[in-house]
């Protein structure tokens, strides 16, 4: 489907509605200014922060739902539904006060009931809310206003589990919502956050509606990615869906969109040649690319197998497939901790420096008991970092001798399939891809993918107990060496039971039209403080 014809299959779902708006310019002008078009880096196929991790879903989702705490560009936790907290000298009991006027977008009252269930829902789906739960004693509510969390055993990072950025975010909904199975998608879409869901717009493939929240009440600290005053300078966002990078290029170029989110490397110098375009540097932090192995069905579920994958691959061949020829845009990664960070390491990386042995490779796959059967690659189409990974990752495998699978599908169902534990061939899978930001690489705490709890680790379910004790390790230390410490044997641990395969560090860009101001740097798109001149 080519540009023009995609446009017109939105606008008539409702989205761009350009000929009616031409008719009375001065009200299409301030429509227009009042309107931010979005192309986002995937479709929105289901709208659930806590039941997955896509980070399409959550940056939807920090727009309806807010959050306790919200972590700043300093990667520091700060008051955001929370007035104060308390904690008492034994570390055992959190006792947190909510801000008062906070509502939901249905008009009722925040309270403290709808945080302890929306904390319960969280707990159950996220790592760090998983080391919590066997930690509780009582989840209760004081007052209307006021939660008390009480620990058999202190928890030093609590304010960081409650603020992260890193998927799932522990959002704030009302109760009867929050009490829905937390392995089971919720249906309705109400939060207290800035923005409200226009569910009956949401044409899922096509677009989601977003519209300002009248009764939002910012904090009055300034904006600093989740924390500070969110005040929205638009009325309605309009997330516009492209899977195609030329008709999204064209679209923003035309001024038929206003910001994309993740226009690829090979269209940045014609975007940059269109004086009404501005690209810029996404995230400092960047990302982590991910080829990620099921740990539970052959052939991944022998070491030696995935082993060999790290033997063979080329670090090299998965960035430039994702970023182009510019080397300021990438390096390879011997490790799962993003580079720049202190606790950056590269202990136990040889596997993925050097040359590329393949003939080691195919004779280690042999060991492993491959014999030849199929290997199911789940590639989502409609994203440009896994669509290059895939075609990489499809050559790689055949020139090992494996009888690939390849099923190219969309990002929404890569979501409900890798979260699926049946054998591959009846739904299951053995490989996918995706990647991490950067600021979701920092640490252990926040990085879903390095962890190999099993049952509790991330898809893929890899249950490697050397590496969860140095996990464990890292939460005890004392001193930022002792944290060092334990990172370099976690990451040399991860590399020799390989958790996953990281296929490089890259940098990725955004680009917004010149009249758009407010788009900062940062792991997610943050559409407070962005406002649109006509």
């Amino acid at each position: 489907m080519d540009r023009r014809t995609v446009m017109k299959v939105v606008a008539g779902a409702g989205t761009l509605g350009m000929a009616g708006k031409l008719s009375t310019p001065a009200i299409a002008q301030g429509a227009a200014a009042r309107t931010l078009r979005f192309v986002p880096q995937a479709n929105l196929a289901n709208f659930d922060p806590i039941w997955g991790t896509q980070y399409v879903v959550r940056n939807a989702s920090a727009m309806v739902w807010d959050t306790l705490y919200g972590m700043d560009d300093k990667l520091q936790p700060q008051r955001q539904m929370a007035e104060s907290e308390e904690v008492s000298s034994d570390g055992l009991t959190w006792t947190f006060r909510l801000r008062s006027g906070l509502k939901f977008h249905n008009g009722e009252p925040v309270l403290a009931k709808d945080v302890a269930a929306s904390l319960n829902r969280w707990a159950a789906r996220d790592l760090m809310g998983q080391m919590l739960k066997p930690l509780q004693q009582e989840l209760t509510t004081v007052d209307d206003r006021t939660v008390k969390w009480v620990l058999t055993k202190p928890y030093p990072k609590m304010l960081l589990a409650l603020s992260k950025i890193s998927t799932p975010v522990a959002f704030i909904m009302p109760e009867r919502i929050a009490q829905t199975d937390p392995y089971k998608q919720i249906t309705e879409y109400i939060g207290s956050g800035p923005m409200r869901f226009v569910k009956d717009e949401w044409v899922p493939g096509a677009k989601a509606v977003f519209e300002k929240f009248s009764d939002y009440v910012p904090r009055e600290e300034p904006v600093s990615w989740l924390a500070g005053g969110k005040r929205m300078l638009v009325d309605r966002i309009e997330w516009i869906i492209m899977p195609d990078p030329a008709t999204a290029a064209a679209a923003l170029q035309n001024g038929e969109v206003d910001w994309w989110e993740t226009p690829i490397a090979d269209l940045v110098p014609l975007l940059r040649k269109n004086r009404n375009v501005k690209v810029d540097i996404a995230d400092p932090l960047g990302n982590i690319g991910s080829f990620r192995m099921n740990h539970l069905y052959p052939p991944f579920n022998d070491v030696r197998a995935r082993r060999a994958v790290l033997m063979a691959m080329s670090q090299e061949d998965y960035m430039r497939a994702i970023v182009g020829d510019d080397d300021a845009l990438w390096k390879p990664l011997p490790g799962f901790f993003t580079p720049g960070t202190p606790l950056y390491t590269e202990e136990g990386g040889e596997i993925l420096k050097g040359p590329r042995n393949l003939d080691a490779a195919k004779k280690l796959l042999a060991e492993s008991g491959y014999a030849g059967e199929p290997v199911t690659c789940l590639v989502a189409q409609d994203l440009a970092y896994t669509k290059a990974q895939g075609d990489v990752t499809a050559d790689l495998l055949k020139r090992l001798g494996m009888n690939v699978d390849f099923a190219a599908i969309d990002w929404g169902t890569v979501g409900a399939r890798r979260a699926q534990k049946t054998p591959p061939g009846q739904g299951g899978w053995q490989m996918f891809h995706t990647w991490h930001a950067g600021v979701d690489c920092v640490n252990p705490a926040v990085s879903i993918g390095v962890r190999a709890n099993g049952d509790n680790a991330w898809f893929g379910w890899p249950n490697i107990p050397a590496v969860e004790a140095e996990v464990t390790a890292w939460f005890g230390a004392k001193t930022l060496d002792e944290e060092k410490a334990a990172i370099a044997r976690l990451n040399k641990a991860a590399l020799e039971g390989v958790v996953y395969a990281p296929t490089g560090f890259f940098l990725s860009y955004q680009a917004w039209r010149s009249n758009v101001s407010g788009v900062v740097r940062g792991p997610m798109p943050y559409f407070w403080g962005v406002a649109k001149a006509v």
